[in-house]
């Protein structure tokens, strides 16, 4: 059932039916794009041919993730052979607490990292299945606009971890010193990615992103040069399942010291941050720059939490007081 739209399901500005001009021209390249599905995902038949679909994705996860493209400005799925540009991921069929809210709660995350904090992310928004259920939808940044692919590597293929020789765990084993080893090995330029790296982790630990594992950053191939790839799957996952502060098993560094703080509450500040940042080459002055917009939340974080397609303000609220919770942690004074 569609029902009538009052904020942009792509930037999340107010006073917008549809698409506003501005997520058109992010997302589809300035088309008119209609928000609405032809189909419903609780049609039987339907259902049979998205799982055809989901096996010709070759994406990780436990989340469904389906492949489509844009067709007269409607968005359907990709047929066998076809190649995708876009992907959709509607809430997932597992048990997982408000499993519903996965897709607002990702779109929302994505949107405050790249309109707030200036993250470089995919393209993403939301639209809506027949029976007006929301839908994450993200534009392949591994797939430019004449159909050719871009190579992309994770994390986990570049540092050799795999099932058969790691286990089924194998994509949360590690450290983030791990990620920034292979950006140094990788990446000619490396300095600005390691900083754009950190400042992702950072956003990642305030805004209780607990799925950021090793398969969910990537080295993109612009050209045959690596360069690392838009920030991808953020969310805030502490709605859902109640995780650690990092996703992978030793947390930022294997032989780094944890601060008192740290020790003393279980939780990491600002000084294990800035203590990893100087392990991985980077400049107190360039911490202190990514450090400065998260000590004091933007009123453009409360503004899109309040306009985001969460399902009720209580729900809304709770979003705003897991980040708030985990900034306190950050800014604890260094001799606490």
């Amino acid at each position: 059932m569609k029902a009538p739209l009052h904020i942009c399901p792509g930037s999340l500005q107010d006073g917008h039916e549809t698409y506003s001009s501005k997520a058109s021209r992010a997302l589809f390249d300035g088309h008119v794009v209609s928000p609405w599905l032809d189909f419903s995902l609780k049609d039987e038949l339907q259902l049979a041919f998205l799982q055809q679909n989901i096996h010709s994705l070759s994406i990780s996860g436990v989340q469904e993730k389906f492949a489509a493209v844009i067709d007269k400005g409607h968005i359907r799925l990709a047929k066998a052979g076809e190649q995708s540009t876009y992907i959709l991921k509607p809430a997932p069929l597992s048990r997982v607490l408000s499993r519903k809210q996965i897709p607002m709660n990702e779109h929302l995350t994505m949107q405050i990292a790249h309109q707030v904090y200036g993250i470089t992310t995919a393209q993403n928004g939301l639209c809506f299945d027949r029976d007006g259920q929301p839908v994450y939808i993200t534009r392949r940044f591994d797939v430019l606009p004449d159909g050719s692919k871009q190579a992309q590597e994770d994390f986990c293929s570049l540092i050799g971890r795999t099932e058969t020789t790691d286990g089924g765990g194998y994509k949360y084993m590690g450290a983030y010193e791990d990620i920034a080893n292979v950006i140094r090995q990788f990446i000619p330029a490396w300095m600005p990615a390691m900083e754009r790296f950190f400042q992702l982790l950072v956003f990642n630990y305030i805004f209780a992103n607990g799925d950021a594992h090793l398969k969910n950053f990537s080295i993109l191939y612009k050209d045959n040069e690596p360069m690392l790839a838009p920030a991808y799957d953020l969310i805030n996952s502490y709605i859902h399942v109640h995780d650690d502060d990092f996703c992978l098993s030793d947390g930022l560094s294997r032989s780094l010291p944890k601060s008192d703080s740290y020790l003393r509450t279980g939780h990491p500040c600002q000084d294990d941050f800035r203590r990893f940042g100087l392990q991985i080459g980077l400049l107190h002055k360039r911490i202190d720059r990514i450090f400065q917009p998260f000590l004091i939340f933007p009123k453009s974080v409360s503004t899109l939490i309040r306009n985001s397609y969460l399902s009720d303000d209580r729900t809304k609220r709770y979003y705003f007081r897991i980040i708030e919770e985990r900034r306190q942690r950050f800014i604890r004074e260094l001799s606490c």
